[in-house]
């Protein structure tokens, strides 16, 4: 596995509590890096000798502002390329969020800001426009990343974790649960293939506070506070994984069918089928089905850690 991109949640918090969220941030989500672990794992990233970009992601990365810019300072001085993806919330006016971003001009190279009916009252927020018009003005390169509504069906593509432009809702984590009922379906056993993650060679993963490594948002390959991000590359078997190998052989289908999960007849798609199978199967693989935050249960995690 020769990774490009690694994607940091810097936190599982988040001021909005959007129905299409795949991690289920939110106002009382646990969980956010502090600069120790971001600098552990920065150094980890550049031991793998091949990333180049490190992102900075959430729940809300600017809800934990000083943490975000020394964060991005040290990934940018480690060589590193530096994308982020915000809400944009901060945006309320385009001095201040000159204010805001002025720290990253020069050094971000990817500013991706979210904006559609899920997080506002029209597609493109006075927040999004005055963040596009402060970041233009820094000449900072950015992007607004909008999700269609569950009717708008497959007028529209997405791709991983980043779509670009407008793209349909990815029934995982609380869209599979909020969202799910208000799209068409079509048969479970139609989900042959993943069409979205690459599991054979991914090219980038999310790391978590808890240090958990997601080659798909709540499916790990280990945790780099355990084990170096360069041996969790170099072993990872994706064709025995338990849970990337059923996906691999015959996508969520096969997934579902191998392990006798009972499910619905019919899905939204093919992430639908794929996260209700993991949630059920939560209890047979707890350290590759995790964090609890990724599956709407927040509250165990929480308590975990305080132990």
């Amino acid at each position: 596995m020769n990774l490009s991109g690694v994607h940091l949640l810097l936190t599982y918090h988040c001021n909005y509590e959007c129905d299409h969220c795949f991690v289920w941030s939110g106002p009382n989500q646990a969980g956010t890096m502090s600069l120790e672990q971001i600098r552990e794992i920065l150094r980890q990233s550049k031991d793998l000798g091949t990333v180049e970009w490190i992102y900075f992601e959430g729940g809300e990365p600017f809800l934990f502002y000083v943490v975000l810019c020394k964060g991005v300072d040290m990934a940018a001085g480690m060589g590193f390329k530096v994308g982020i993806v915000s809400n944009s919330y901060w945006a309320t006016d385009v001095k201040d969020a000159e204010e805001y971003l002025k720290p990253f001009a020069g050094v971000v190279g990817d500013l991706s800001v979210s904006s559609d009916l899920y997080h506002a009252d029209e597609k493109a927020s006075r927040e999004a426009k005055n963040a596009c018009a402060a970041a233009k003005k820094l000449g900072i390169p950015i992007e607004i990343i909008s999700i269609d509504p569950p009717e708008a069906g497959a007028a529209s593509a997405a791709v991983g974790q980043l779509p670009a432009g407008e793209s349909t809702v990815m029934y995982r984590g609380r869209a599979a649960v909020k969202l799910s009922g208000r799209a068409a379906k079509k048969p479970w056993e139609e989900f042959t293939t993943c069409p979205y993650e690459d599991l054979l060679e991914p090219e980038r993963v999310h790391v978590d506070p808890f240090g958990t490594v997601h080659v798909c948002q709540g499916i790990s390959l280990g945790n780099v506070f355990e084990t170096p991000l360069k041996e969790i590359c170099s072993t990872y078997d994706p064709e025995h994984h338990p849970i990337t190998g059923p996906l691999l052989s015959g996508g969520p289908a096969e997934l579902a069918r191998r392990y006798k999960v009972p499910h619905a007849s019919s899905h939204a798609d093919a992430c639908h089928l794929c996260y209700e199978t993991r949630r059920a199967l939560r209890k047979r693989f707890p350290e590759v089905l995790t964090p609890d935050q990724m599956y709407g249960e927040p509250r165990v995690q929480e308590t975990a850690a305080k132990k």
